[in-house]
């Protein structure tokens, strides 16, 4: 089944996503792929952080003695393939090492900020500026952004709840592309903002259908959008044009490559692969794969 139009189509892989399901049952709101076209599944399931090859097949299970089942979320792998991520309800952030070391906690695991705005309260998702520094957004409760140094030193914060520039209304994903600009996922003000490293507002782009996460190809000039209106949205980024996109109806379809719930997670391998993860689809994880036609 095809997906997507123009340069942008692709090939619905129907079985990668059954491939060892076992170890991503629950809902799948975070994949991330590393330099290695490792797959990294963080799902809501007893073992919440699992590897994969291309072709699905599972390699290793991370962060059992430090990551809970509770509230899997965020996921982010940089350009030195250190995996970030966050658990939504345990009001913290953990990096690992490319071979699964806990490096950093960011946070004091299972308690929230003291006072409103203070990191952190269930935090959503992690990236990375080109010096190191940290950004996370405390979606849930904060509606905030903050900035850390590589260390974990906390630099500054922005936001508060609302839907004025430099408001939110759930701060959902941060990416960082190669300006060193901050793109937040504002989810349901449908809205992504743009900002610079000190959380001065740039830019926005409105009219989306709650946008759950982002991948940025910065190589390419195009941004990748997974929705909870139950659409893939592919865009350059300079004119804003839209190269492809699927789903979006508005209904509820369990045709494969298609969302009953939908995606919250998405990722683009170094193939052109797209990776999403769903949610809201029962009690099952979905994971979809989607082959670029060349």
């Amino acid at each position: 089944m095809l997906f997507g139009q123009g340069d942008y189509t692709y090939d619905y892989h129907t079985d990668w996503a059954n491939l060892d399901s076992a170890y991503h049952e629950g809902w799948v709101p975070g994949v991330a792929c590393d330099s290695k076209d490792r797959v990294f599944i963080y799902s809501r399931s007893e073992k919440p952080l699992n590897v994969y090859d291309r072709d699905g097949k599972h390699l290793a299970t991370w962060g059992e003695n430090v990551l809970t089942p509770n509230f899997a979320h965020g996921i982010f792998i940089d350009k030195k393939d250190n995996v970030f991520v966050t658990d939504a309800t345990d009001h913290a952030i953990y990096k690992f090492s490319p071979t699964g070391e806990l490096l950093l906690t960011l946070g004091t695991p299972g308690q929230p900020g003291t006072n409103k705005g203070d990191p952190f309260n269930r935090p959503t998702d992690i990236a990375i500026a080109s010096n190191g520094d940290i950004i996370v957004s405390d979606g849930y409760v904060n509606h905030h952004v903050h900035r850390y140094t590589a260390t974990g030193e906390h630099v500054c914060s922005w936001g508060g709840e609302g839907d004025g520039p430099g408001q939110f209304s759930i701060s959902h994903t941060v990416r960082v592309d190669a300006q060193d600009r901050i793109w937040d996922c504002d989810r349901e003000n449908c809205r992504i903002q743009i900002f610079d490293l000190d959380g001065n507002f740039l830019d926005e782009w409105t009219d989306l259908l709650r946008p759950n996460n982002i991948f940025i190809d910065n190589d390419a000039g195009v941004l990748y959008i997974a929705e909870l209106g139950r659409r893939i949205s592919i865009w350059n980024i300079e004119t804003r044009e839209l190269l492809s996109s699927w789903g979006g109806g508005g209904e509820k379809s369990d045709v494969p490559g298609e969302f009953i719930g939908g995606p919250h997670g998405i990722w683009v391998d170094s193939h052109g692969d797209i990776y999403a993860g769903e949610v809201e689809r029962g009690e099952e994880g979905t994971m979809h794969k989607y082959i670029r036609r060349s």
